[in-house]
């Protein structure tokens, strides 16, 4: 387990996915933690605060209430589909506002509370979509595209003080809002095919990576974008094939 001793920690959009676990993982390690987030989660003995990151207000709020920070996971997010000639400016902008305004509002609001003590880790949850170009997720792509340019920004300016800003990029992760194509075996099976690791991943596993990157074990890493997304950017054509593999229990695996 990494140690977070003396370490306070803020997640937002922390109440589920891969926040919570994030959260969970942090405080194991020690870290006092607090979650920022619309809804209380309902399994987490650390402190929460009610934040919406499309309001600077609150973001600055809640960091005044919670003090200031050893660690930042700016990880608040939501996805909609819609084809790109049906996508309305209505949802363009709120995924726009949640993704990548309330990721910029966040790293800035912990960037002027980090500066003065010349320390600090920031780590946000980027995707596999920040390279490609999945259908019906024109806005989706384009704010986790753009969380990296915030990326490589805030670790060039905040460098000189001290300040680590990494990212991660997950694949398909079991959440919420992947509920339902988890349910879909059909969708898994054909989807699943071009991973290496022939299945999703879990919350834990990016846990594990944002964890990692947060910690003084990564004190020589900055503007690292990691995928967590079982080697699927790796691949071209795909990895398995009924010839060599079976499709069981949602995943692949070798005869």
């Amino acid at each position: 387990m990494i140690s977070f001793a003396g370490k306070l920690a803020v997640v937002t959009g922390g109440s589920s996915g891969i926040g919570l676990a994030t959260a969970r993982a942090l405080a194991e390690g020690g870290a006092e933690v607090w979650i920022f987030d619309l809804e209380r989660p309902a399994d987490f003995t650390g402190q929460f605060l009610a934040v919406d990151v499309t309001d600077p207000a609150t973001i600055s709020a809640a960091f005044d209430k919670a003090g200031d920070p050893d660690i930042v996971i700016a990880n608040a997010g939501t996805g909609l589909q819609a084809e790109l000639t049906d996508t309305s400016r209505e949802l363009w902008d709120r995924i726009i506002a949640i993704n990548l305004t309330g990721v910029f509002q966040t790293v800035q609001a912990a960037a002027v509370r980090m500066k003065p003590r010349r320390s600090g880790s920031i780590v946000l949850t980027a995707s596999t979509n920040s390279y490609d170009g999945e259908a019906r997720l024109t806005a989706y792509n384009a704010s986790k595209a753009g969380v990296l340019g915030i990326l490589h920004t805030a670790a060039n300016e905040l460098g000189p003080f001290g300040i680590r800003v990494n990212a991660v990029c997950p694949g398909l992760i079991r959440t919420r809002l992947t509920k339902r194509l988890f349910d879909n075996p059909t969708f898994l099976r054909s989807y699943f095919q071009h991973i290496p690791l022939g299945r999703g991943g879990e919350p834990d596993e990016v846990a594990a990576a944002i964890a990692f990157l947060a910690s003084d074990l990564a004190s020589y890493i900055t503007g690292a974008a990691l995928l967590v997304d079982g080697g699927q950017m790796a691949t071209k054509f795909g990895t398995w094939d009924e010839s060599s593999a079976e499709f069981a229990d949602g995943r692949w695996r070798i005869r």
